[in-house]
């Protein structure tokens, strides 16, 4: 039988679902406003390494929700478009392809953040033969990266490591 993340066997050390504190996490991002969650991806972005990350928060931006620039090892840079999907669902090929169609020209990278999951044809299309590639962040990896830079997530290590979410920190961007 085939696993995804979200299925696993007894002997297994990851759980079947998603744990309780990530739960929590994604149903907090999901009542924030449009605005803030984009403010909260401008604040993750910086806190990965990102300099001059703006949010452009602008209708008829084509799809850009804002830029900035990563540098690597102080020598390269790299100039970013992102986009902030505040989804439930999967985001589907389409949506990668509209925004590749924003990225072209305009920068190095395209950076695709929901906090749903992409479908099978969305992950193809993001590394398609022939086109520039986008790089994609499903709601596992951020709501993960959001406790790994302590962003409205604080973690306890007793004998289990506890993880709670502080709602009030969401609310306050």
């Amino acid at each position: 039988m085939k696993k995804n993340k979200r299925e696993a066997s007894e002997d297994d050390d990851e759980p079947t679902t998603k744990v309780e504190w990530q739960e929590e996490l994604l149903g907090v991002i999901l009542k924030m406003t449009p605005s803030a969650f984009e403010r909260l991806i401008q604040r993750l972005l910086r806190e990965s390494g990102f300099v001059q990350v703006e949010v452009t928060g602008q209708s008829g931006d084509g799809g850009v929700d804002g830029h900035g620039i990563m540098r690597l090892g102080g020598l390269l840079s790299f100039h970013v478009i992102f986009q902030a999907k505040r989804w439930k669902g999967a985001v589907g090929s389409s949506q990668v392809r509209d925004f590749r169609g924003a990225v072209v020209g305009r920068a190095d990278k395209g950076l695709l953040i929901t906090t749903g999951a992409f479908t099978k044809d969305a992950i193809k299309e993001a590394t398609r033969d022939g086109a520039p590639a986008i790089d994609l962040v499903d709601g596992d990896q951020l709501v993960e990266k959001l406790k790994q830079l302590s962003l409205g997530v604080s973690t306890k290590k007793i004998e289990v490591e506890q993880v709670s979410v502080d709602p009030k920190w969401f609310s306050s961007l």
